[in-house]
């Protein structure tokens, strides 16, 4: 009895002093306890890879040591990202300049699908495609088309490309053409049509392919002779003016496009052609403020794909989306792809449309964020919550928690609302799947259903198992048995 008061009393002095409490676990916990006047530190801890069994052995894995140098592959494939001189070097149709393009083969976003599998703005895409080419007369003859097997289809990504949305290009397509500088690398992408019921989100009437004809035949030419007098455009730099400007370089681009049209428009007025032509183009330029996407788009692809096949990098160089699956490639592990199913869009929808019209996450425009901007530089861009949903800051959160899973910060790419501390950028999928924390996608939101358009925009997260299924692998090739 002695011995038990003994042990009693300092028990019981707690209930007297002003307890300081370190929380581990749920913040509610440690909220409550300032509440009632204690000292309380909550610890952002979670269970390393969400307790999954394989991941963590994986993680055990690659840190008992690997046949290659993890860190050194790491360093040199964020050293070329931060190295990357993306550059607007011209247009072409696709036949003449994408690697592999042929008339028979459609190229679309994200990683391999088929048509059985494709979602409805996938499969709009490919019907518009398919009739703006002339292939068939009608929507009936083109879906007929795309199920016979006599059309090929083929990842963007195969083909150093990036489509947005449903990223359907074919071979009569004008694109821009963006050439990596330091590298010698390229990548291309289509025209950007605009908002509303344009291809990328599955539309395809009369009007929609009169656009795309348009774009071909008159604004193409147009931007290619302006582009030639002024001479090869420095992307990189304009980026890193858009980023001080508002814009993110994915769903919000306002500034980017402003800055393109105040480039091109001197020499665009000394061209010989008609000037309704040229007022046609530069009101069209004007009145599309996602004109700079398929501009960002190339130049982020040009810039990671000069760090794929790096051996022993773990560091995430594709991400992309077909509207079924969402896939990831690694540096180390450059011919795979790792999949999960896309995700649902949380975010604002249009007047009349809601979830229940929404398609899954569509398209390849999250590259921008695999390079460091769009998602993970949402600080520099506080107005973008009016088109993704969110506050202000929401949208700083989001760049913080990013630099938890990236191995560097951009050199040039800076957000002035950190101090102009550089974005986060090289993702390591080592990171992600030991954090829980998963990139930051902010994108548009297709109709379910082929011929509708857009509905609405917001923010998504990509499915878990494509990181860990993709750390796994790279245990499996490199972690010493």
């Amino acid at each position: 009895m002695i011995r038990d008061a003994m042990n009693a009393k300092p028990v019981l002095d707690l209930f007297k002093t002003k307890l300081s409490v370190i929380n581990l676990g749920l913040e509610s916990f440690a909220a409550n306890l300032v509440r009632e006047g204690a000292n309380a530190v909550h610890v952002d801890w979670r269970t390393p890879a969400g307790g999954n069994a394989k991941a963590i052995a994986a993680l055990d894995a690659i840190e008992a040591g690997t046949a290659v140098d993890v860190e050194k592959a790491n360093a040199e494939a964020v050293r070329r990202i931060l190295a990357a001189e993306p550059t607007v070097v011209g247009i072409g149709l696709a036949l003449d300049v994408v690697p592999g393009m042929a008339r028979d083969l459609i190229l679309h976003a994200g990683p391999p699908v088929t048509w059985g599998k494709m979602c409805g703005p996938m499969r709009g895409a490919v019907i518009g495609g398919i009739m703006y080419e002339g292939l068939a007369g009608n929507p009936e003859e083109a879906a007929a088309l795309a199920a016979s097997g006599k059309i090929r289809f083929d990842p963007c990504h195969h083909h150093d490309s990036v489509g947005p949305m449903a990223g359907v290009m074919t071979a009569s397509m004008p694109v821009w053409i963006v050439e990596n500088k330091a590298f010698g690398n390229k990548a291309y992408c289509t025209l950007n049509e605009g908002l509303g019921k344009v291809l990328r989100y599955g539309a395809y009437s009369g009007e929609v392919l009169d656009k795309l004809r348009w774009m071909r035949d008159e604004l193409a030419p147009i931007l290619a002779a302006a582009l030639k007098l002024h001479g090869p455009i420095d992307m990189k730099s304009l980026i890193a003016q858009v980023l001080q400007m508002g814009d993110e370089g994915h769903n919000r681009n306002r500034a980017g496009t402003s800055i393109i049209i105040r480039e091109l428009a001197p020499h665009l007025v000394m061209l010989d052609y008609p000037k309704d032509k040229l007022s046609k183009a530069l009101a069209f330029m004007n009145a599309n403020d996602h004109f700079f996407l398929n501009l960002t788009m190339p130049s982020a692809k040009c810039s990671v794909d000069a760090a794929a096949g790096i051996e022993g990098s773990t560091i995430i160089t594709t991400m992309a989306r077909n509207g079924t699956e969402f896939g990831i490639k690694l540096s180390g592990l450059p011919g795979r792809w790792f999949t999960g199913p896309a995700g649902v869009v949380d975010g604002l929808y249009l007047p009349g449309f809601g979830p229940e019209h929404a398609a899954r996450d569509i398209g390849d425009s999250v590259i921008t964020e695999t390079s460091g901007i769009g998602g993970f530089a949402m600080a520099a861009a506080p107005a973008i919550v009016k088109f993704v949903g969110g506050s202000p800051k929401d949208a700083i959160d989001v760049t913080m928690r990013m630099y938890e899973i990236c191995d560097a910060e951009s050199l040039s790419y800076r957000i002035p609302v950190l101090d102009f501390r550089g974005t986060p950028t090289g993702i390591d999928v080592r990171k992600v799947v030991e954090t829980g924390i998963l990139p930051a996608i902010n994108t548009g939101i297709a109709h379910k259903d082929p011929g509708v358009g857009m509905v609405g925009a917001g923010l998504v997260k990509p499915p878990e198992n494509a990181f860990r299924d993709a750390l796994v692998a790279f245990a499996e090739k490199y972690a010493r048995k």
